[in-house]
This record gives C-alpha cells, structure tokens and sequence, in this order.
C-alpha cells in the first residue's frame, strides 16, 4: 500500500511508502491518507501521530507531476487542488499532536504536508524547498499560508520566489524544523518525543493543542483557555493527577 498505518499503543505511523519514486503524492495516497486520518480522529487510544516517508532518501518530494500534468484547470481546482487541501486540513485538525519525521527531500507538497503537523523533526542532512515557481505553478496545498505563519513573510517569499532549498539547519533557524537531528538517531528521537507527550495527560494535551491552534488562527484565545481549564479541572484524569501528586507515585492516565 502506498500508504501504510501502523500502531504500537499510543503511538500511531503513517509511512509514504512509495520510496522508489521519493514517496512523491498520488490521488491514490491522498485519499488513503484521508481515510486513516478519518479512523484515527475515531480512535481514543491513540495520543500522537508520527508521518514519515519510507526509504533513506526522501520524506516526500511532493505532488507526482505525472498525476496532475494533464488535468485541465477546472479539474486541477475543482478535484487535485481542493482534495490536497482538504486532506491536508483534516491532518492539521487532528485531535492528536502529530510530528513529521523527515528524513529526506522534502519538496513540494511534501514540505506542505510536513507543515501541516504540529512538530517537524528532521535529519541533519535533509533539505527542503517550494519549488513550484520552477514549473510555473505556484504553492497548492498551503504553502503561501502556512510557511509565512512559521517563519514570517520575508523569509517565505525568498523560498517561495526562489525556488530555492535550505538546509535543516537554516529550517531550525528560522523555525521551520523544530529540531535537527543525526540520521542514525532520527526514529528514535522521534519516538521518545512521543513516549513523553503520551505520558502526558491526554485530554490536556489535545485541548491545549485547540488552544494554542485556536489562538494562531485569531480566535479569542482567552475565553477558551477559561473553558478548558474548567472542562479538564473535573476529568477522571486531573483526579488522577491530584491524587498521584498527593500521593508521591506516577499518575495512570485513561483519557477520561
């Protein structure tokens, strides 16, 4: 399958795996990706999700020009461009924190679906990049909207105009990776990262997500901290956390 989902408890994998054409997007893989999103926002026992792409040399190097080059205008808005975006908004609106794990290339619409997640990992040697202007085309699933709110206009025009890669040192730089991390030590860091969110309460993590999200976009910030404060004060998880406080032992979290 070209994409894959796979679970060990809390902690779920979505894997590109299409590494012999750089995990580049297909309709195929897009609506696959929308139906395991779709399950996953369903599923209470997951608390993060991990994205990778398969193979050592590219996380995605974005949308298979050979699934879009011959579609018209109407067809390239009306089916590839919107199911981009909408497939690409369920991720971002996803209940869980997600962290793109990148371990390659990551181009395109691949650097657009890493910006859709809440966290971006990546190894020391990758190298990202909008280079749609290259083609002629310009950025479809969310870059000239996403990019900016990560590393301000200036920086944004200068990768969206030129064209041009930058490197995971100077993504961290300007806050578009979160981290960077050795090749040989990616996967794990990636994954004790979500060990410690899972050990988190899960409710509290998930609405602080909405709030920090939610605050983001403009919305009143204030008076939904309020109202998830209140709501989480009287969860089985914070008695839970109280008592274990009290206590002096580890909490045991159920999401409830």
């Amino acid at each position: 399958m070209p994409i894959e989902l796979d679970k060990a408890g809390p902690i779920a994998t979505l894997t590109l795996n299409r590494p012999e054409k750089l995990n580049a997007l297909t309709v195929e893989m897009l609506l696959q990706m929308e139906q395991h999103l779709l399950a996953l926002s369903r599923d209470a026992d997951i608390r993060v999700l991990l994205i990778k792409g398969a193979g050592d040399r590219s996380f995605c190097v974005g949308a298979d020009i050979h699934a879009w080059a011959d579609l018209d205008a109407v067809a390239m808005w009306r089916n590839w461009i919107t199911e981009g975006h909408r497939i690409f908004d369920l991720l971002a609106r996803l209940r869980v924190p997600t962290i793109a794990v990148l371990n390659g290339y990551t181009f395109g619409g691949g650097l657009e679906l890493a910006l859709a997640a809440d966290i971006r990992l990546a190894a020391n040697h990758v190298q990202l990049a909008l280079p749609e202007v290259q083609l002629g085309i310009v950025p479809g699933w969310g870059g000239t909207n996403r990019l900016p709110a990560l590393v301000g206009a200036a920086r944004a025009k200068q990768m969206v105009f030129t064209g041009m890669r930058i490197s995971a040192e100077q993504a961290a730089s300007w806050g578009l990776v979160n981290e960077v991390v050795d090749t040989d030590t990616l996967e794990q860091h990636a994954q004790n990262m979500a060990s410690a969110i899972c050990n988190n309460g899960p409710l509290a993590v998930q609405m602080t997500k909405q709030l920090i999200d939610g605050n983001a976009a403009g919305s009143s910030g204030f008076q939904l901290e309020a109202l998830a404060s209140g709501f989480a004060r009287f969860t089985e998880d914070a008695i839970e956390g109280v008592a274990s406080f009290k206590e002096k032992r580890p909490p045991v979290f159920k999401g409830q």
